[in-house]
């Protein structure tokens, strides 16, 4: 009987266990919530995963923790290797044989760095402007890709100490440092300046930009691409930087481009092998639209574009019909040959409830999209004809 009782136990866990492989899970009672997916691939060719908690009981306000994960069998299994803490909003990336952790101490905290060379087991502790330390003061950001290019690495991220409130306050700027430099010293990290958004542009509808896309275009010119919080979504904005990081500028007129999931943040990377750039959005298929674009991510889909302008969704990856508590969202991702391999913040059902709504995620999933390139056409976004 009791080997019966586990065997139906067993079965109807698995039954709410969501798609993908589990590499985290946290009940929502816990009054934790799991945010800031990334994901890098080691040089050795094995993953490593990290994400943030946040929420009431989770210390993302003041010493924010991130886990780290590897798997040695191309993410169909994860083991915690390393917490770290204060770290927050951060991203994973390889970059001279070592792998880097950049984002924040905390909820619009400093802005900090740390290396490791063993894998993501031990990593630099950013005590002091030599030793990973970039900002001091209010710095937002997300998982966002970090560029190599032009003899540069490049980072976009947000100054949070502008006024009027979440989105308003978001001042964007793009940092990058020389591709050869210790990039743990501050001194050799280059800030543009900061750019506020204006209220007043698309037609007064505009809440915030953030979680910017460092990004070089066909042409070479790098961009700080951003989600744009509006009612109805689909839009992001476009800033242009200059070659030298010094100089970022926005022009309204011509710098909003039709983009799926735009409210919602998104990663944009480029495949040289198809000539695209690709990014996982959440876009809203029609007969999920409401007043709020940015609360529905129960949508996860596959685009690219030629240009940075014309946006083709080609698939959908991941879809649940309720959007109120289900989400796959801030989707980090990287090239894997042929495929492309995710980690992502999923709200989904569990033994525990659930989560309390799509935004408070309760598991960190990896996904593998197989033959990416071979994925269809669904819907086209492109900028009016001027």
């Amino acid at each position: 009987m009791i080997s019966q009782a586990f065997a139906l136990l067993a079965l109807w866990l698995a039954a709410a266990a969501p798609p993908g492989v589990v590499i985290d899970h946290c009940p929502a009672a816990t009054g934790q919530y799991i945010g800031s997916p990334s994901i890098a691939i080691l040089p050795d060719g094995r993953y490593v995963a990290s994400h943030d908690f946040f929420g009431p009981n989770s210390g993302h306000k003041t010493a924010a923790l991130t886990r780290i994960f590897r798997s040695a069998d191309r993410g169909r299994s994860w083991r915690l290797i390393a917490e770290i803490r204060p770290a927050f909003w951060s991203t994973l990336f390889v970059h001279r044989g070592a792998l880097y952790l950049i984002g924040t101490t905390h909820e619009n905290g400093d802005a900090v760095i740390r290396r490791s060379l063993d894998g993501g087991q031990t990593w630099t502790a950013p005590a002091d402007e030599r030793s990973g330390l970039l900002l001091r003061g209010q710095y937002h950001c997300a998982p966002q890709p970090v560029l190599v290019h032009a003899g540069r690495v490049w980072r976009a991220m947000e100054d949070a100490s502008g006024p009027g409130g979440w989105g308003r306050q978001f001042l964007a700027f793009m940092m990058s440092a020389p591709a050869g430099a210790d990039l743990l010293d501050a001194s050799v990290w280059t800030f543009s300046n900061r750019l506020p958004s204006d209220p007043s542009w698309l037609g007064g509808k505009m809440r915030g930009w953030l979680e910017g896309n460092a990004v070089a275009d066909p042409e070479g010119r790098v961009w700080d691409i951003l989600r744009v919080d509006v009612p109805e979504g689909g839009v992001a904005a476009r800033i242009a930087v200059s070659p030298d990081g010094r100089q970022a500028r926005f022009d309204p007129e011509t710098g909003f481009i039709p983009f799926p999931g735009g409210a919602k943040k998104f990663t944009i990377r480029y495949d040289g092998r198809s000539r695209l750039y690709w990014a996982l959005v959440n876009w809203v298929p029609e007969r999920y639209r409401g007043p709020h674009a940015a609360t529905v991510r129960n949508t996860l889909a596959l685009a690219s574009s030629p240009d940075l302008l014309r946006w083709t969704v080609r698939s959908v990856v991941l879809q649940h019909p309720d959007y109120e508590k289900h989400g796959f969202q801030y989707a980090d991702w990287q090239f894997d040959r042929d495929d492309i391999v995710a980690a992502v913040r999923t709200a989904f059902d569990d033994s525990f409830g659930g989560p309390p709504r799509a935004h408070d995620a309760n598991y960190l999933t990896f996904h593998r999209i197989r033959n990416f390139r071979k994925a269809g056409r669904i819907a086209e976004f492109a900028p009016p004809a001027r």
